[in-house]
């Protein structure tokens, strides 16, 4: 009796329908697509991300006076040419011998200009142990890193032939080729490494090869489709590697994830008795709605991004989100055809030792009418049948429990600060160009990351102009927010100063903002401020990062606002239901706020870090909350969406509320708990990374996932769901004419009476 033919409506069984039918024209234009997306990317090529995109504020300011006076301003470069003992000084004979050693060097090499002696440049430090050999890097300041090393070879020469001194370099070049090298490594590592782990998961979740290579191949497909439609997006919208890093987690996240739910259902059926064909009709119009409304979910809060006005935000917002339309359409379109195709071969290579056979009926089935869905209600995970058992008896006692557990662990989030890391806090030992960095910021505070004042006038040289100036160099240092050298650069022809002021408090980011504070609100007004027509805008990476973060500060209104809003209307009008509309986003907020909540804990306070690989350093970087409120308030959906879709498909077929409660969590249990483990797994690789940033990004996805699928989905949703009892599927009749994107969830409703309606809810079957 699990044959009848039935029909369905809804988008996702008519795709998958169709596809089933016309199996390989659908993998055909599947395999059309991703190759035209590629093709078309590569051809186009890609626009990358300027980092005068990226700035706001003064900073962008700053940035647009000089494209608009088109000044390139060169990357700079320091050598630090420090003595080794207390008794080697600037003053010796050794200690000239290596700094005349270190600008023939460099400039030997061809690559650098503007080589100036700290001796001309009186950068040598008060203690004169220190000096400054400084330059510009030849070319464009972006790409100058891809062009330093031969620099670099050249000190570390010098370096060898002078053991009474330590010679290091330093600067924007140098730093941008280790942080980009660091930054591509540790992607590389995470990269190589997510496929298998996830590949491995899934061999254990299916016991066979092929239907564990699926889910895989659909995931990656769809990331390199995503990679040729970003080159091709990037021409209105600038990528960058950020980017294409956060497309790669998102895709391979929701790619296997979609493919999971869809294939474990599929197989579910089957093992109830049913022929592929309805078992691949009813995963249609079950786990493909759930993708569905999923899917949509997730693109809303991603496009959430695009409201920061952040252009790095914005590239990864349209990146992810493509990605997971992508995976969306590929998992209810292609996914069919290839379980056609395939029929019972999906289970070719097995793996004996899991027993896929035993652990498929203990995962249960839908079964036949209601009665089959009693037993996979039963015959589900022992595990969560015993948590249930125990949530649905005391749910009161349970949601006490598990809330206030939750809000405990989300408390130090209240103490939340975010900041841009300096390269130490970044990097910690790890890299010796961090020792370098702290070295030249004890001997000159401040004069690795000086804050820039750009000054722009009708006539830069005339009298008040340079008295200005003047005045500016002068109380800049009188005012404590700089110990100087305070240098000036004047580009005659374009009316336009650079001003350079090393920062008092150097890499430590609290002090140095204090002393851009003086700069711009006490310093600036006294002198520049004097003068009509003068801009002086200040820039430089202190600057930036106050700038970033106020900027993100302010755009977290509207993006979480926009984001709970529009969720919150998509759960309501796919599951026609005022009550769980406002629980899933009450859940969803929860479980975001318990992972803010170990961020702080961990990386901020350093609670624990040490079990992590981390280090407290004293703040979460920047740009973390606002992504991960987005990136895990749309993965949240995915088990959200799959896990009340079962329980709405229970109670339209005849279930009680608590047995529909029963059936749904504990029926879905085991693909939740899979598809889980494999985000987990994934991104607690990036956990491992040696950048805090990432270990940071690592660490709260995975919690906040963990959380999610345990303590959320197993004892929360339940237990929430069964006090309000029949009230969860209460929808006001005035809400009646809004649009209705609900539909049968499932054939099987045709072959059992329908159940007495609920008031205020249409139960269409």
């Amino acid at each position: 009796m699990g044959n009848r033919d039935t029909r369905v409506r809804g988008i996702a069984a008519r795709a998958g329908g169709w596809s089933a039918r016309h199996r390989w024209a659908a993998v055909g234009i599947w395999v059309l697509f991703v190759v035209l997306a590629m093709g078309l990317g590569s051809a186009a090529g890609t626009v990358e991300l300027k980092d005068s995109d990226q700035l706001s504020g003064e900073t962008g300011r700053a940035a647009a006076i000089a494209e608009e006076a088109g000044i390139d301003e060169p990357a700079g470069e320091t050598v630090l040419v420090q003595g080794k003992d207390a008794g080697v000084k600037a003053t010796s004979t050794e200690f000239r011998a290596a700094v005349d050693a270190v600008m023939k060097a460099v400039e030997g090499t061809g690559k650098v200009t503007n080589v100036t002696s700290p001796y001309d440049t009186d950068t040598i430090s008060k203690d004169g142990r220190s000096a400054l050999v400084q330059f510009d890097m030849r070319g464009e300041a972006e790409t100058a890193g891809e062009r330093v090393e031969p620099v670099l070879k050249a000190v570390e020469g010098v370096q060898k032939d002078h053991g009474s001194v330590l010679i290091e370099e330093i600067g924007g070049a140098s730093m941008n080729k280790t942080f980009d090298d660091a930054f591509g490594n540790d992607f590389k590592q995470a990269e190589y490494s997510a496929v298998p782990v996830a590949l491995g998961i899934l061999l254990v979740a299916f016991g066979a090869l092929v239907a564990a290579l699926v889910p895989v191949l659909l995931a990656i497909t769809a990331i390199v489709a995503t990679m040729g439609l970003m080159m091709l997006v990037s021409h209105i919208q600038p990528m960058d590697d950020t980017s294409s890093s956060v497309m790669l987690l998102v895709g391979l996240a929701v790619g296997v994830d979609y493919c999971l739910f869809y294939l474990r259902r599929e197989r579910e059926e089957r093992a109830a008795g049913r022929d592929p064909e309805t078992a691949l009709r009813i995963a249609a119009a079950t786990s493909g709605r759930a993708i569905i409304v999923s899917g949509v979910t997730v693109c809303v809060a991603m496009a959430g991004m695009l409201f920061t006005g952040i252009a790095t935000f914005k590239a990864m917002g349209l990146a992810s989100l493509m990605v997971v339309a992508v995976a969306m359409v590929g998992s209810v379109t292609v996914l069919p055809a290839v379980l056609s195709l395939l029929g019972t071969r999906v289970e070719k290579g097995r793996i004996p030792f899991l027993h896929p056979d035993k652990r498929r009926k203990s995962n249960g089935g839908s079964g036949n009418g209601t009665s089959g869905n009693d037993r996979s209600g039963d015959n589900g995970s022992r595990f969560w049948t015993s948590v249930l058992r125990v949530v649905l008896a005391k749910p009161a006692i349970s949601l006490v429990v598990a809330a206030g557990a939750l809000l405990a662990i989300a408390a130090p989030a209240l103490g939340m600060k975010t900041q841009n890391l300096t390269l130490d806090q970044e990097f910690g030992d790890s890299l010796p160009i961090v020792a370098t960095y702290e070295r030249v910021n004890e001997a000159f505070p401040g004069g690795s990351d000086p804050a820039e004042v750009v000054v722009k006038a009708a006539d830069i040289n005339s009298a008040e102009v340079k008295s200005a100036i003047a005045d500016f160099r002068e109380q800049a240092v009188s005012s404590g927010a700089s110990r100087g050298p305070v240098e000036v650069t004047v580009h005659d022809s374009q009316n336009v100063a650079f001003v350079y002021v090393p920062l008092v408090g150097g890499s430590n980011l609290d002090k140095a903002e204090k002393s851009l504070e003086i700069i711009r609100d006490e310093v600036r007004p006294a002198t520049f401020g004097k003068v009509d027509g003068v801009e002086a805008p200040v820039t430089g990476q202190v600057a930036g990062s106050k700038d970033f973060n106020d900027q993100l500060v302010s755009a977290v209104a509207p993006v979480f606002a926009f984001v709970v809003v529009f969720a919150f209307l998509l759960m309501l009008l796919s599951f026609r239901s005022l009550t769980i509309a406002i629980t899933s986003i009450v859940l969803n907020l929860l479980s975001v706020g318990a992972a803010y909540g170990i961020l702080v804990a961990v990386f901020q306070h350093g609670w624990g870090a040490s079990l992590v690989g981390a280090e407290g350093v004293g703040a979460i970087i920047t740009w973390l909350p606002l992504f991960l409120f987005v990136i895990l308030f749309g993965l949240s959906m995915d088990y959200h969406v799959f896990v009340v879709s079962r329980i709405r498909e229970a109670r339209m077929r005849g279930l009680t509320t608590r047995d529909a409660i029963q059936h749904g969590v504990v029926t879905t249990a085991g693909v939740i708990t899979s598809a889980a483990v494999i985000m987990v797994a994934v991104f607690a690789i990036f956990g491992t990374l040696s950048m805090q940033s990432m270990k940071q990004m690592g660490v709260g996805l995975a919690a906040a996932v963990l959380i999610d699928a345990t303590i959320i989905r197993g004892v929360l949703l339940p237990a929430v769901m069964a006090l309000l009892g029949e009230r969860n599927w209460y929808f006001p009749k005035w809400l009646n004419r809004l649009p209705d994107l609900s539909h049968d969830e499932s054939p099987e409703a045709a072959a059992s009476p329908p159940p007495p309606a609920v008031e205020g809810e249409r139960v269409r079957v």
